[in-house]
This record gives structure tokens, sequence and C-alpha cells, in this order.
């Protein structure tokens, strides 16, 4: 977006914003529109695709045997990654993983991991030996802004839809069972991300006025309504005041969102 057409455009969104509404005419901290699916991809242990707006992204859980880490020995492993996929957008170009996919990837991890969604000591099979990994394999299929609130719910229902291999330790090797065991799953981080353009902030963010935000923060809820991640990005700031007012809708938010993960 040039100069010119990126100041206009914000004009014109700031000027939404003053007077209480958005380019697609939703209030300030409304969200769109969520569509949920899971078990869709048939090969992995467990998978999600969530539809926010047109903002689309799929997630999938593998799950395999291999050796801790040697600080944490009787710990599973947890392992997020994130695939912006080119054909979701101009800006996406193919390669190894650039910043965005690189923070994407953080953003998630870092809520499951302390909210501690997956207990992961349980998940160890044999004591500095053999333990269980689990993959999580973000891939955006659309990009329509806030890819963080879509990757986070899509991420946390695929692991409560994921079952595991029976595994089971006979003389000394990993044997796989039949059947499958559910992946334990002890929390529901859901992350209410903030976009802050012209002195006001607004909830999920299009991707048009993610293009002219001063700056970013991302709140990750536990089921308890717990902060238990916070990532603020961009040039701008955030003042006390509006972070304590993040807080609150994000408590609020993220209540209403887990309720299209957590079926009662």
């Amino acid at each position: 977006m040039s100069s010119v057409v990126a100041k206009v455009k914000q004009k014109q969104i700031a000027q939404l914003i003053a007077n209480g509404k958005r380019l697609d005419g939703r209030e300030i901290y409304e969200h769109r529109e969520i569509q949920l699916e899971v078990g869709v991809i048939e090969k992995a242990e467990g998978s999600a695709r969530v539809r926010l707006g047109k903002t689309e992204v799929l997630v999938g859980i593998k799950i395999e045997v291999g050796t801790p880490f040697p600080d944490t020995p009787e710990e599973g492993v947890l392992t997020v990654n994130a695939e912006l996929v080119p054909l979701a957008s101009p800006s996406f170009e193919p390669g190894p993983p650039d910043e965005n996919s690189i923070e994407l990837a953080r953003i998630v991890d870092r809520g499951i991991r302390e909210s501690k969604a997956i207990p992961v000591e349980e998940l160890s099979l044999e004591s500095g030996k053999n333990v269980i990994i689990v993959f999580v394999d973000l891939y955006v299929l659309n990009h329509d802004g806030n890819l963080i609130d879509a990757s986070a719910i899509a991420a946390t229902a695929a692991l409560l839809n994921t079952k595991m291999p029976n595994y089971a330790v006979e003389e000394g090797e990993i044997k796989k069972k039949s059947g499958y065991v559910q992946l334990p799953i002890k929390n529901h981080p859901i992350a209410i991300t903030f976009a802050k353009i012209d002195g006001k902030m607004i909830a999920d963010p299009l991707l048009e006025e993610e293009q002219v935000m001063d700056s970013r923060l991302t709140m990750t809820f536990d089921k308890d309504g717990n902060i238990c991640a916070i990532q603020k990005g961009g040039t701008g700031y955030f003042t006390l005041k509006e972070i304590v007012e993040a807080a609150k809708i994000g408590q609020e938010k993220s209540a209403e969102l887990r309720k299209h993960v957590v079926k009662e």
C-alpha cells in the first residue's frame, strides 16, 4: 500500500472508529462470525479449520514418539509451526519461515504452553528416553486480518480433536497397541487481539485495519478467564488504562469465543 493510499485509508478508518463503527459495519469490540470444523484432515491425529470472517486457518496435529529435552527428561514435547501459504495473500512468499510466521507460531505456542493446556508430564513413556511429541502445524489459507485469534482458536479446537495411538512400553521397546486414546487437555486458551488506530482500540482487526494500525496487543486467556500470555506488536504503545480495558474486554470475549470450541 502506497503512503498516499495508506494515509487516505487510515483517515477513513479512524473517522469510522471515532464514530463507533468499522469498515464492515461491526462495533468496536465485535468479532467477525466464526465457523469451526474439526476432523477435516483424515491423516492427522487431530485437525480443525477456522473461518473468522474471510480469514481462514487450518491446523493439523501430528503425534510421534521421540526423545525429551535434556532439561525436562520426564516431559513430553510441544512444537508449533506456522506456514503462510503464498496463495493466501500477495504479501506471503514461498521459502523458509519469515518473522511473521515465526511470531504467529510463538504466540500460539505460548498460549498453549503457559495455560498448561497439555499436561506434558503425562506424555512421558520412559523417563529420559521416550516421550510423546505433539506437532501443531498451522496453515494460513486466506488472510483478511487477525491471523493470531483464528490460529489460536483452530489450534485449541484441533488439540481437543486429537486422538493418540495407544503406546505402551514392553520389554524396553515402544509398542503401538490397538485403538486410540484422547490427547489429555486440561485447559482451553483463547487469544484476543486488539489493534490501536489513531488513539482508539478495536478488536479482531481486518487486514485493512492492520495495515494502518499503530500497534497490536494480544492477550491469551485460560478457561478461568486468567491472562496466561501477552504479546505486543507494532511501533506504537498502549497506556495502562488501555491495557486494563483490553483485559476486561478480552476476558468477556474469550469466554464467548470458547463456546465455539468447547461443546458442553
